[in-house]
C-alpha cells in the first residue's frame, strides 16, 4: 500500500525569524498591498464609469487590473499574518491550494499580457481596422482563452503534486507555497509533478513569451517604416508601458520557477517581484504615462467632487 503523509502543516519560514524586524516588515507589505488594492481598484471604476475608455486596451487593462488583485490576494494577506504570529503555520491542503490559485492567476496574467501584445500589434499595424479586428467577441473570447487555458494548466500541475507524500520535513524557506518550494519536503518521487511543472513552463510561459516577442518584432518593423519622427514616438508611445509590465513580470516569474530551489534571497526577491511588486506597480506604469487615463480619473474626480457640492 502507498504511504500517506504523517504531517498536515508546513511552516512558513518567511522573510525573517529576527521578531525586531518583523514588525517593520508588516508595516511595509501592508502599505504595499493597500495601494495595490487601491491603484487597481481606482483603474477598474475609472474604465468601467468612462464611456471614452470603453475600446480592446482598456478592456484588457481593467482584466489585468482584476487579475492583479487576484494575484496579490493570494500570498500578500498570508505572509501579513504570518509576520505577526509566532506561529507560522498553514495546513497542507492550504498549502496546494494556495499553490494552485498562484498558478491560475500567474498563468492567466501571462497569457493576457501576449493578448495585450497582439492588441497593441493589431493597433499599430492596421489603425483604419482596428475597431474591426478586435471586436468585443474576439476579445472577450481571447480573455475566456486565458482565464480556462491558465486554469486547465494549474488543475494538471495540482492533480499531480496531489500524489507527492510529505513525511518528515516540515520547514519551507519562504513568505509563501510555491511548487518548486515543496519538492525539497517530499519523501516521494517528486519527477512527475517537477516534469509538469517543467513542461506547463515551457509550453505556457515561454510560449506566451514567444508570442510577446514575435508581436513586438512586428511592432518594430512596423514603427520603422513610419517616416515621420512624431509618428515614430506616438507609435512606441503607446506600447511602452505594456512593454515595461512584460519585463517586470516575465523577467523575475521565469528566473523565479526556472531556478534550482534553494532557499536562497535571490528566490524570494523574484516571488516577491512578480507575486508583491508587480501588481502594486501595474496602476502606476499604465496610468503615469497615459494621457486618456489621466484625463479620465480627473474627470471622475471633478464628477464625484461636485456630487457632494
Amino acid at each position: 500500500m502507498r504511504n500517506h503523509s504523517v504531517i498536515s502543516e508546513f511552516i512558513l519560514l518567511g522573510l525573517s525569524v529576527d521578531p525586531q524586524i518583523q514588525p517593520l516588515l508588516f508595516v511595509l507589505f501592508l502599505v504595499i498591498y493597500l495601494l495595490t488594492l487601491m491603484g487597481n481598484l481606482m483603474l477598474l471604476l475609472v474604465i468601467g464609469f468612462d464611456p471614452r475608455l470603453h475600446i480592446p486596451m482598456y478592456f484588457f487593462l481593467r482584466q489585468l487590473s482584476f487579475l492583479d488583485l487576484c494575484h496579490s490576494s493570494v500570498t500578500v494577506p498570508k505572509l501579513l499574518e504570518n509576520l505577526l504570529s509566532e506561529k507560522k503555520t498553514v495546513s497542507v491542503e492550504g498549502c496546494l491550494a494556495q499553490v494552485f490559485f498562484l498558478f491560475a492567476s500567474g498563468g492567466t496574467e501571462s497569457c493576457l499580457l501576449a493578448v495585450m501584445a497582439y492588441d497593441r500589434y493589431v493597433a499599430i499595424s492596421s489603425p483604419l481596422l482596428y475597431a474591426q479586428v478586435m471586436n468585443r467577441q474576439l476579445c472577450m473570447g481571447l480573455v475566456w482563452a486565458s482565464w480556462s487555458l491558465a486554469f486547465l494548466d494549474a488543475l494538471i500541475n495540482i492533480l499531480v503534486a496531489l500524489n507527492l507524500d510529505f513525511c518528515e520535513a516540515q520547514d519551507i524557506h519562504h513568505f509563501c507555497c510555491e511548487l518548486p518550494s515543496l519538492y525539497p519536503l517530499s519523501c516521494s518521487d517528486v519527477t512527475a509533478s517537477f516534469t509538469a511543472l517543467l513542461c506547463s513552463s515551457l509550453l505556457h510561459f515561454f510560449g506566451n513569451f514567444l508570442l510577446i516577442f514575435f508581436s513586438y518584432v512586428r511592432i518594430l518593423s512596423t514603427i520603422l517604416r513610419i517616416s515621420s519622427s512624431t509618428g515614430r514616438s506616438k507609435a512606441f508611445s503607446t506600447c511602452s508601458s505594456h512593454l515595461t509590465a512584460v519585463i517586470f513580470f516575465y523577467g523575475s516569474g521565469l528566473l523565479r520557477y526556472l531556478m534550482p530551489n534553494s532557499g536562497s534571497i535571490r528566490e524570494l526577491i523574484f516571488s516577491l517581484q512578480y507575486s508583491v511588486i508587480t501588481p502594486m506597480l501595474n496602476p502606476l506604469i499604465y496610468s503615469l504615462k497615459n494621457k486618456e487615463m489621466k484625463a479620465a480619473v480627473k474627470r471622475m474626480l471633478r464628477k464625484y467632487f461636485w456630487c457632494f457640492k
